[in-house]
């Protein structure tokens, strides 16, 4: 980074993402429009405008916008206005938005920030068309972006879309794998998983506003890694709020990871440390998918055999990493500060 920041005003981690999403909310809303008004329809439920009557919500919940304003951010640490980012930051919106619809069938998931989840609301099949059609779009939108950068940028959300793809696919591998013995899911495969599922899409919104700014590639090259160790950080917390979040903040039920057998964070870090609330875990576990009687005291053995707080060790380490990751390449002082703050405040949930 260049430069201090002492004398830099910086907004919170609040102000960057509702700048960013008043930036992109009109390419996104056109974006959603050229869609089928069926599929447009259910992309606008899914993102927080309107019900399932089309009427629209305005004080419906549409996510934070992450990954958009890491697009936006981007493009402004290597000295490139934000507007030329903007494509990108839909083509990102799309794809995480298709990723949830999918997800939460492939989870059955019935909630989604509060209200039913979108295959809840209008079907398996009708959900599973509408993530199509985001995908499609994204893809269809990012190609046309004007200028020299359209081509490389595509090439990149293609490869994040395969590691998005193969990060889910072992996510859902590993329900089916033992807690312990040959079998069991360890430390290294659970990062592999999770830098897939959640820090791939993520490092590539940072980075495809660095491409659409016309950054060299190493420049790129760290900002796709500061993301990939932000996902991580992200997903951490994630397993976290999965167990001991209150659904009132996530919009989902509490225990939901639990009763799918989801091997995440906090449960391999407990079942790892061999004393007598591991070894109690590790019986439950291999027991039966738990009730909700025992998911209280699969919680409960989780956080005395340390899972929790590994599972914060974890995140913290991984935050650490993606701040110096963008230490490291040479980005412009405030949106360089911006991004350390955004990043502090997404990790920062739990801690």
């Amino acid at each position: 980074m260049q430069g201090t920041v002492e004398d830099v005003d910086v907004p919170s981690a609040s102000d960057v993402l509702r700048r960013c999403r008043e930036l992109v909310r009109p390419a996104l809303v056109d974006a959603v429009g050229r869609l089928h008004p069926w599929t447009g329809e259910m992309a606008a439920y899914a993102l927080g405008w309107s019900d399932t009557a089309g009427t629209p919500e305005p004080g419906g919940s549409e996510g934070k916008g992450v990954r958009q304003a890491l697009a936006l951010l981007g493009a402004e640490a290597v000295g490139a206005d934000a507007a030329c980012a903007v494509p990108g930051a839909v083509a990102v919106e799309l794809v995480h938005t298709f990723s949830l619809l999918h997800d939460d069938v492939m989870d059955a998931d019935a909630l989604r920030r509060r209200r039913p989840a979108v295959w809840k609301a209008y079907g398996t099949g009708p959900a599973v068309l509408a993530g199509d059609a985001l995908l499609a779009r994204a893809v269809t939108g990012l190609a046309g972006t004007p200028g020299d950068h359209a081509a490389a940028a595509v090439r990149r959300l293609c490869d994040a879309l395969n590691d998005l793809v193969a990060g889910q696919a072992e996510d859902l591998r590993f329900e089916h794998r033992p807690w312990d013995g040959p079998g069991a899911v360890g430390p290294e495969e659970y990062r592999s998983m999770a830098e897939g599922k959640t820090g791939a899409l993520l490092g590539c919104a940072l980075a495809l506003g660095a491409v659409l700014g016309g950054a060299p590639e190493p420049t790129v090259a760290a900002l796709d890694r500061a993301g990939r160790h932000l996902g991580l950080a992200f997903q951490a917390v994630d397993d976290i709020l999965g167990i001991w979040g209150d659904p009132a903040t996530t919009g989902k039920p509490v225990h939901a990871d639990l009763h799918r057998g989801k091997k995440t964070h906090s449960v391999l870090a407990a079942l790892a440390g061999g004393s007598r609330a591991a070894r109690e875990l590790g019986t439950l576990l291999a027991s039966a998918r738990p009730t909700d009687a025992a998911a209280e005291r699969v919680a409960s053995l989780v956080e005395e055999a340390g899972g929790r707080a590994a599972t914060r060790g974890e995140a913290r380490r991984h935050l650490d990493a993606a701040r110096d990751a963008l230490r490291a390449a040479p980005l412009t002082r405030t949106a360089a500060r911006e991004l350390d703050v955004l990043f502090a405040g997404l990790a920062d949930r739990v801690m």
